[in-house]
């Protein structure tokens, strides 16, 4: 996967295991128009605190990422070696240290050490190549088994505008805004209102309809950088179609790496589309999903592939929402079980257990109250999940 203008590299750096790729650097050959979305959480890591200020300016023309040392909960040192690690990459590529975005992830509450950062930055910056994509994408993974990559291209003004993005996630996932860590990169030519406009509205339908364990990290970003490489008419307040072209081929991608974060849950066996329709409104659709997904009793009733509704509507019921229980409709995948508010028999029941026993399935709820119509994006909960978190540090 190549992109014009931007540069790759990774290195094995030992910032906490050796023998692994733990620090990348992602370098665009001229400044880019630049949109983030950070973590909601009160509790900040040091890059997040950091790339928001830098991000005030729309521009940024270099991304550092490590993983192993999450750099959060570690005070005014913490700061000073996040800026530190900025600075390395700024005096080696000759740019402004506000143009260097910073994100770390991993273990929560260690020092990071700025001794593997500045020993491993010459390989580092030597390394850079439009070739090595995948291995930025690999540097990321902290409980991830898989790297999380998606590209696609759009028609913009008659010239093919590339965007290709790579995340990573798989635990502390369930974002009210962003989530885990993803960075997009794209030649196209669109200005920063309109970029942060289309991050915004596209990472609302993608990464913030997944969950895997109802926890939002302390260091969630998502950064799109736009080097204007493909000279295609600006997109601008004066190219809504335009926009919208882009708008949809930045939703894909990121969707696309949504689902891969959902399918690589901790410890998952299943990827489930929670699907709630009927409801009054769009939010109160995507309460109710949310709900559902999100529910302990729930995720542990798939990883068992039983077809055990009732926890499906008792967490209904405490959505929030209003509805009426006597009304509603449930189907796992093809096989409606719930007509009404009632069972509709053992034979239903299983035909919707042979349905919990594939990879991918939805569950699909009808209130038939309104037009609303939401899909949230969620895993089992399976014994895996436990024992990864029970000894992540060690």
């Amino acid at each position: 996967m190549k992109i014009k203008g931007f540069l790759f590299s990774a290195v094995q750096a030992g910032i906490r295991y050796a023998d692994r790729l733990d620090l990348g650097l992602v370098y665009s050959e001229t400044p880019c128009v630049t949109a983030g979305l950070f973590t909601t959480n009160q509790v900040k890591a040091a890059p997040v605190v950091i790339d928001r200020e830098r991000l005030k300016s729309g521009h940024a023309q270099a991304i550092l990422v490590n993983s192993g040392c999450a750099n959060a909960c570690t005070g005014t040192k913490g700061m000073e070696v996040a800026r530190a690690t900025g600075s390395l990459v700024s005096e080696a590529l000759g740019i402004a240290d506000d143009l260097v975005q910073l994100s770390s992830t991993g273990v929560i509450g260690e020092q990071l050490n700025l001794e593997p950062f500045a020993r491993s930055m010459p390989a580092l910056v030597k390394g850079l190549s439009a070739d090595n994509f995948e291995k930025v994408a690999e540097a990321i993974m902290t409980t991830d088994t898989v790297r999380k990559i998606a590209e696609t291209t759009v028609n913009i003004g008659g010239k093919e505008v590339k965007i290709m993005g790579m995340a990573k996630g798989a635990g502390m996932i369930m974002p009210n805004m962003a989530t885990m860590l993803s960075f997009v990169f794209t030649d196209a030519r669109i200005n920063f209102p309109e970029l942060h406009k289309s991050l915004t509205k596209s990472v609302e339908r993608t990464f913030n309809r997944i969950t895997i364990d109802g926890d939002t990290s302390t260091n969630d970003m998502v950064l799109v950088m736009a080097n204007g490489a493909a000279e295609n008419p600006w997109i601008d307040g004066d190219s809504p179609q335009d926009r919208q072209l882009f708008q949809d081929g930045l939703e894909n991608v990121l969707k696309d790496l949504a689902l891969q974060i959902v399918s690589d849950g901790e410890g998952a066996t299943k990827t489930i589309t929670i699907r709630v329709c009927g409801a009054k409104e769009n939010e109160d659709a995507e309460k109710i999903a949310r709900t559902i997904a999100t529910s302990s009793l729930v995720k542990t009733a798939f990883f068992g592939e039983d077809a055990n509704w009732g926890r499906i509507l008792a967490a209904m019921g405490r959505s929030g929402v209003r509805f009426s229980s006597d009304r509603v409709d449930l189907a796992f995948g093809h096989v409606l079980i719930v007509k009404n508010g009632l069972s509709l028999g053992a034979e239903a029941e299983a035909a919707a257990t042979q349905v919990l026993k594939e990879k991918s399935f939805a569950v699909c709820i009808d209130l038939k109250d309104g037009p609303g119509c939401e899909e949230i994006y969620t895993c089992d909960f399976s014994i895996d999940y436990v024992k990864i978190n029970a000894d992540y540090r060690s």
